[in-house]
């Protein structure tokens, strides 16, 4: 693994866990059909790692024993053709969890975190959605009720022949005031509510929250909402797209 990279505060250690849950993330959904494809079963025990740098290899375990940092779940390509893909990935992202959680309290021990530091670092980590919570939906429907689009954009959308991105509907969340009236504090509350309801959107490919400042656009398949940057589109490119699908969507086909 990484050799002599050891995070030592409780900020490094976070910025550690969300470049390794990225990469994981990756694995089992932008590139899934890799992902798989590596994963055989006729080839020896294979461990899916994430990396710091956002990146995910499929590999053998270290020979080392002990290892020098916790070693994610061992065989994950045996189970691969024995179940239906969603459960298979599933499952690998529940192990990947634990590993992530392994890595980051290993490095809370080995530099002597104590409580309210190890607290601390549980909370950040407890704040963004876990791998299998991206990986299953499971987010999406927690927050489903406090969905960024309403049946109403959604049916204007598709009206005008344009996929749904954040711009397109960014009407729905600043709500203009007339010219000769001054905004009171009912109205700012709900502008603070309705900001509230946008950054609680998740992205489809790396799980991070919505930001103000970034393009966002939503697959018309699957209904996942993706930063315009995990998925490659640019607002430019989303205009001359009817009908937009995530990678995930696009690579969908029966496997023997």
């Amino acid at each position: 693994m990484e050799q002599g990279y050891n995070p030592r505060t409780v900020e490094e250690v976070f910025r550690d866990f969300k470049g390794r849950r990225t990469g994981l993330i990756k694995a089992l959904t932008t590139d899934v059909e890799d992902f798989f494809q590596q994963c055989d079963p006729e080839k020896e025990n294979l461990c899916l790692y994430g990396f710091p740098s956002e990146q995910w290899e499929v590999n053998l375990p270290a020979e080392e024993v002990p290892p020098e940092l916790p070693e994610p779940a061992l065989g994950i390509n045996f189970a691969r053709d024995g179940m239906q893909e969603k459960d298979w990935l599933s499952l690998v992202a529940v192990h990947s969890d634990a590993w992530l959680l392994s890595v980051a309290f290993y490095f809370g021990a080995r530099f002597g975190f104590d409580k309210a530091d190890r607290k601390r670092l549980f909370n950040m980590i407890n704040d963004v959605p876990t791998v299998f919570d991206v990986v299953t939906g499971a987010a999406k429907k927690q927050q489903k009720e406090k969905s960024l689009i309403s049946n109403n954009s959604s049916n204007k959308s598709k009206s005008n022949s344009k996929p749904r991105t954040i711009e397109s509907t960014q009407a729905k969340f600043s709500k203009p005031q007339p010219k000769d009236e001054e905004p009171n504090d009912d109205d700012d509350g709900l502008d603070e509510e309705d900001e509230d309801e946008h950054g609680e959107t998740l992205c489809g490919a790396c799980g991070e929250n919505y930001a103000s400042d970034e393009f966002w656009i939503c697959c018309d398949i699957c209904e996942k909402w993706f930063h315009g940057k995990c998925v490659k589109i640019t607002p430019a490119r989303a205009e001359h797209i009817k009908q937009y699908k995530c990678p995930s969507c696009s690579n969908k086909r029966a496997r023997p």
